[in-house]
């Protein structure tokens, strides 16, 4: 059996990986508005205004589903890395050294949306999508 290599199919699994798994973050802070206030006393205590709180719905919400569309990629990609670096900064800079009880790194999940988002900046969208590019 040959296996079939197609890079356009690899981008869309990943695109469609990273759209679903961080829409679901985003959703659930849209059903949990008090989500919203906890992340502007983040950003006010690191003297930053606290409407960039909203960015999370961009990052979270908007940039998946162009992900998953395939529409504007690489900008969708941009929005969900530069999210979680304010993530990371923001909330996980104490748990950037940690390793899990399992082995792995305290932040996986935060790095492999971070990564993600980042090689879809590199790979665009293949051309299993929306708008290929």
């Amino acid at each position: 059996m040959k296996l079939v290599q197609d890079d356009s199919l690899g981008k869309l699994i990943l695109r469609l990986t990273l759209g679903i798994l961080m829409l679901f973050h985003g959703v659930a802070k849209m059903m949990n508005p008090d989500s919203l206030g906890f992340i502007s006393g983040m950003l006010q205590g690191a003297d930053l205004p606290v409407e960039l709180a909203y960015g999370v719905y961009v990052g979270e919400v908007l940039a998946p589903l162009l992900l998953i569309l395939g529409i504007f990629s690489r900008t969708a990609g941009l929005i969900i890395t530069i999210n979680m670096l304010f993530a990371l900064w923001l909330a996980h800079t104490a748990d950037i050294f940690t390793i899990t009880p399992q082995g792995g790194w305290g932040l996986e999940l935060q790095g492999f949306y971070l990564f993600c988002g980042l090689a879809i900046v590199f790979l665009g969208s293949g051309r299993y999508a929306a708008k290929p590019g």
